[in-house]
């Protein structure tokens, strides 16, 4: 090994250790490759984290049976509607978070922290109500089975019941992540991944006095994990071990504050509304050639999340750029951070794509030893490997507006790229022409690319870098 390489090593040892525990918080100045990776590495290991719920719960419950498979595959088609308030005021939580920190007053973010929580926890209370009462009607409404009914609603009402935990997990971490704390919302997302792990194969087999609860138990499992994680979440902010400190004087609603927060993070609901209705509707399609395309399709979805959480820590960290930077009033080095992330991003995903060419079947017979579910599943990552390149520049693109708090441009493109594109074509080729699950893969991929390249022509324009929050 020469001299340079192991200077190399040694610098990006000593990086990785600052990235991990988190010590340095100053993003606005110095080198913009070393900033995307201190804040990069923790958010991929965060995302990744996030990702390992959906793997694991598909690992276990792939035991019990197809239509428990099914259940999580049209349960979190709903569930993401929650995702998508949860990640809408998340973008505006981190957008504020990270401006008020760029202008270096930290009173203001806390303040904004709070007026966040506070609006996570009503809208999350709302969706609990209907999770609980209309469990089966819901699964009904997706095209389920009764026997799929039967079998699963019990996981649908509890993770609808106990969607807080989704909403405030994400909430808090995107707090942390504007502040810059990367690690501290890698840490909780290790914390609720162990106890998922270690609790999912209890509840769901059963263990000494604990029966089996079959695909509910997948639920449970979730929502102690994400439960425990929230309340670590919430000690830290209150007892001020990260960058964001609140205190019992900050608990008070602040209506500017709030507005400020809502006006932002309507763009960004709006946004993740468009994109994961969007994904409902094709669950609905998919769930027309029966349960075992419906579980290939499924799995192969949460394989693809669990290599886009990565590419989702990327962009984050841009957004987190953007927005720390637009507030020292550094645009240029804010757009010079979102080209690099982009370029990283896309490698990233270059290589994840030839993975999938390469692997999709092996990859599937992971999860299901049934051949329909892993031809269509195998068929599904090949497709939409076509197109991840694409994504990573565009994932990286689309956050960066988030961050500068322009979230009316994102929305727009996925109004145009998801509802305008995807759907008719994913209708059109699997439906009426009768091409099959295939038509549904492949509008994903070219909506996903069209999202990419409108992107990018709106970025470069510059009018994100004049967005006041």
């Amino acid at each position: 090994m020469t001299s340079s390489t192991t200077n190399l090593f040694k610098k990006y040892s000593y990086y990785l250790k600052l990235a991990l525990t988190g010590k340095e918080q100053n993003f606005t100045s110095g080198s913009i490759r070393k900033a995307i990776f201190l804040l990069s590495v923790p958010m991929i290991l965060e995302m990744m984290m996030e990702s390992i719920f959906a793997i694991v719960d598909i690992a276990f419950v792939s035991q019990v049976s197809v239509n428990a498979v099914a259940t999580i595959g049209l349960t979190e088609s709903v569930i993401t509607l929650v995702y998508a308030v949860a990640i809408g005021l998340s973008m505006a939580a981190t957008a504020v978070v990270a401006r008020r920190v760029g202008e270096k007053d930290l009173k203001s973010a806390s303040q904004a922290a709070v007026q966040a929580i506070f609006l996570g926890v009503g809208i999350a209370t709302v969706i609990s109500i209907l999770g609980i009462l209309f469990p089966k009607e819901i699964l009904s409404l997706m095209g389920a089975e009764s026997d799929l009914i039967a079998e699963g609603f019990g996981y649908t009402k509890i993770l609808l019941g106990g969607n807080i935990t989704i909403m405030l997990l994400f909430l808090i971490n995107a707090i942390f992540r504007g502040a810059g704390n990367a690690s501290i919302a890698m840490w909780t997302l290790i914390l609720s991944n162990s106890l998922n792990i270690l609790l999912d194969p209890i509840f769901i087999f059963g263990f000494g006095p604990i029966r089996a609860y079959g695909v509910e138990g997948a639920a449970i499992a979730t929502t102690i994990g994400r439960g425990t994680a929230v309340i670590f979440q919430l000690i830290i902010l209150f007892y001020g071990w990260s960058k964001i400190k609140i205190k019992i004087n900050d608990l008070v609603i602040r209506i500017a504050v709030m507005w400020n927060l809502i006006k932002v993070s309507l763009g960004g609901i709006g946004q993740f509304l468009i994109g994961t209705s969007s994904w409902v509707f094709l669950m609905r399609i998919m769930a027309e050639f029966g349960s075992e395309v419906l579980a290939g399709y499924t799995i192969a979805i949460r394989i693809v999340m669990f290599t886009m959480m990565p590419a989702w820590g990327m962009s984050n960290a841009a957004a987190t750029l953007v927005g720390q930077n637009l507030g020292a009033e550094k645009p240029d080095r804010a757009e010079k951070s979102v080209w690099k992330t982009g370029k990283y991003n896309a490698y990233f995903m270059g290589f994840v794509s030839l993975i999938y060419l390469a692997f999709a079947p092996y990859l599937l017979a992971l999860f299901s030893n049934k051949p329909e579910v892993i031809k269509y599943g195998a068929l599904c990552l090949r497709i939409i490997a076509v197109g991840y390149i694409f994504y990573g520049y565009g994932m990286v693109i689309i956050q960066s507006f988030n961050g500068a708090g322009d979230t009316k441009t994102p929305t727009i493109i996925n109004f145009f790229c998801f509802w305008l594109v995807q759907l008719p074509i994913a209708y059109l080729l699997a439906i009426v022409l009768k091409v099959g699950p295939s038509g549904v893969f492949w509008a994903i991929t070219a909506a996903e690319i069209l999202v990419a390249l409108v992107g990018i022509i709106l970025f470069k324009k510059g009018k994100w870098k004049k967005v006041k929050v």
